[in-house]
């Protein structure tokens, strides 16, 4: 069935609504494609929350000029740069869909991946789920890795590492409610993922098909991991409320699963 034929045949079924959540911070060169790959989507019944961090670029004006062809693409300025954390609670607050999604102004999400998700969570009953996906490169060439999403994912396992890229998590919020990011300096997905769970009372589970890419900017600070030590140590200090004792012991037993454990899951193509 060609392309349009489908997206045609399947928005005419009543499906729930996906709330896609977007913060948009200077991504003017990346911007165009990551809202084409939401237009692209087989799955249509979806809505686009793009919300400004105070952006110094064209950016806002890219996706102005979508919102006035589409009215499911829905933008929400901000006059101070206040953080991305902020941006995606921003969002979630504003959002009205059944599930939630998230996808970063700079990332690319492949065209049957809503389609294909929300199929799996109905018929597996998931309230959280999550991909595989790719990486690419500023300019939108293979860096021949795929990171491999784990086929379930309890929180005891979650707790050690952030498992989910938070460009291929969805959540169902009619059944586990909206979810803010706590207001830290990084992690702030680990902990929006580790707490879905939690609420769920059951394990992630993952789909194994890549359905989205990771776009790896040179200069970014989750390019370096060794930068995100400290990240870390405050995600279980600050966010989880541990001792300082508690959160080192912690902190061991993530370079163990990021450095031993994780890399089984990343697989070059």
């Amino acid at each position: 069935m060609p392309l349009e034929e489908k997206k045609k045949h399947i928005s005419s079924a009543i499906q729930p609504l996906v709330s896609i959540i977007t913060p948009l911070y200077n991504a003017a060169p990346f911007i165009t494609k990551t809202i084409q790959s939401v237009l692209d989507q087989t799955y249509q019944n979806w809505e686009l929350l793009v919300v400004d961090d105070a952006s110094s670029d064209t950016g806002p004006d890219i996706v102005l000029d979508f919102v006035g062809n589409d009215n499911r693409i829905k933008f929400y300025p901000n006059k101070r740069n206040k953080g991305a954390a902020h941006c995606r609670n921003q969002a979630t607050t504003e959002a009205t869909g059944d599930y939630i999604a998230f996808l970063d102004s700079d990332d690319l999400w492949h065209t049957e991946k809503l389609e294909k998700q929300l199929r799996f969570m109905q018929a597996k009953d998931s309230d959280v789920s999550f991909t595989s996906y790719l990486h690419i490169d500023e300019y939108g060439n293979s860096l021949h890795k795929r990171v491999e999403a784990l086929p379930i994912l309890p929180y005891k396992k979650q707790h050690k590492n952030n498992y989910i890229g938070n460009l291929t998590g969805m959540y169902h919020v009619k059944k586990l409610g909206k979810i803010i990011a706590p207001n830290i300096r990084k992690r702030q997905d680990w902990a929006v993922w580790l707490e879905a769970i939690k609420k769920s009372g059951k394990p992630a589970l993952g789909l194994q098909e890549d359905l989205a890419s990771y776009r790896v900017r040179e200069g970014s600070i989750s390019a370096n991991k060794w930068k995100l030590i400290s990240y870390n140590f405050d995600f279980y200090k600050t966010y989880l409320g541990y001792s300082w004792l508690k959160s080192t012991g912690c902190l061991f037993q993530f370079f163990w699963e990021y450095f031993v454990i994780r890399p089984k899951y990343i697989k070059a193509i």
